[in-house]
């Protein structure tokens, strides 16, 4: 199949579109970068801490074992981020990387939004897009983090980080700038990617803010119809070219899942005012915790079955079976005892932050 077709990065790349198309409508519809803020980070990281927490406990046991190995507590300040995949860290589950350039994506938004730009989504997605495709084969990888001290770039950005949250959520319009320069600066020379892989994704996510923004008459169709032949022009071509070079069945297979994406998300917009299955609605609400805990589970299994359902071999469809079924379950708890009530919880602290900003005066700077 990968000769043909990446269901990996089809997977991702669905997901940034939609990422793209819903984050920046959540910011808007408040208004508020400090319920922004709240909403998400509650969203994102209760489960999160659970899940890594699993996958640490796993690895001291010897049954998981992670790319970068343990790390310590500099390890765990690249993570507490999100933006490790950008900090040159492996992430302690192999997932963890699309997180981070949702951080980053964040960053993005708030900034772009605080600066009063944030309607000019056509116009970031083509500059990230065509950049990608130029630069993608000239800038560095993971430079600041080789260049300087690794663990420095780390806690600096840790430090950042948390100064753009609560300055922003102040609504200082420099919080939101720092965090849009820090976010860049990390893509560009920092990834453990190519910066034109994280262009690309950077470029898909403003594509589907771009869409949204189509279908609340803020740009026009047209102008839409040609920035989204570019962006695919772009994003297939920095593969082609720049990613995977003279591999003709990486460059075919990157061709094909793209397009494909992009398919099944105009199918998606094209079917969203018909009424979906409940469980559809299910399976998408719980689709975080499958995310996150399928790595987890898949390494159990491993251990207990000496083989995975994702590893063919004889008699891997009953495991394979097994492994769905428990998954679901699993995801479906988890979501029920710590996703729906941390939700909960976000939306009263995201009330009552708004009532008391609204007694405030928004500062000058």
């Amino acid at each position: 199949m990968l000769q043909w077709f990446d269901p990996g990065t089809y997977g991702v790349m669905v997901f940034f579109l939609v990422s793209g198309y819903i984050i920046p409508a959540s910011l808007e519809r408040s208004g508020s970068v400090r319920r922004f803020w709240i909403s998400r980070l509650v969203r994102i990281y209760p489960l999160w801490v659970l899940a890594c927490s699993v996958a640490a406990a796993l690895m001291s046991a010897g049954i998981y074992r992670s790319r970068g190995g343990p790390g310590g507590l500099i390890a765990v300040v690249a993570h507490m981020t999100m933006l490790q995949d950008l900090l040159a860290v492996h992430g302690i589950l192999n997932v963890l990387w699309t997180l981070s350039y949702e951080m980053a994506f964040y960053l993005l938004t708030v900034a772009l939004f605080m600066l009063g730009i944030h309607r000019r989504s056509i116009t970031v997605a083509l500059v990230f897009s065509i950049a990608g495709l130029l630069l993608g084969g000239i800038l560095p990888t993971a430079a600041l983090s080789r260049e300087w001290d690794g663990d420095m770039v780390i806690v600096i950005t840790a430090i950042a980080m948390a100064g753009t949250v609560v300055l922003a959520s102040r609504r200082y319009v420099f919080g939101g700038v720092l965090g849009g320069v820090l976010a860049l600066a990390l893509v560009l020379l920092n990834g453990r990617v190519s910066p034109g892989e994280g262009l690309v994704i950077l470029a898909v996510m403003f594509t589907g803010t771009a869409i949204y923004r189509v279908e609340r008459a803020q740009i026009g169709r047209r102008a839409m119809a040609s920035a989204l032949g570019v962006v695919l022009a772009a994003t297939l071509a920095t593969g082609v070219w720049r990613v995977y070079g003279q591999d003709t069945q990486a460059q075919r297979a990157w061709c094909l899942t793209i397009v494909s994406a992009a398919v099944t998300f105009g199918l998606g917009l094209a079917l969203r005012r018909r009424r979906i299955t409940r469980s559809l609605t299910l399976l998408g609400r719980m689709s975080y915790s499958v995310y996150l805990l399928h790595p987890v589970l898949l390494a159990v299994m491993r251990v207990t079955f000496g083989n995975g359902p994702d590893r063919p071999s004889h008699g891997s469809l009953p495991l394979l079976i097994l492994f769905v079924s428990v998954l679901l379950v699993s995801s479906w708890t988890v979501w029920r005892m710590v996703e729906v009530p941390m939700q909960r919880l976000g939306h009263r602290l995201a009330v009552t932050s708004d009532e008391k900003e609204r007694t405030k005066v928004a500062p000058i700077l």
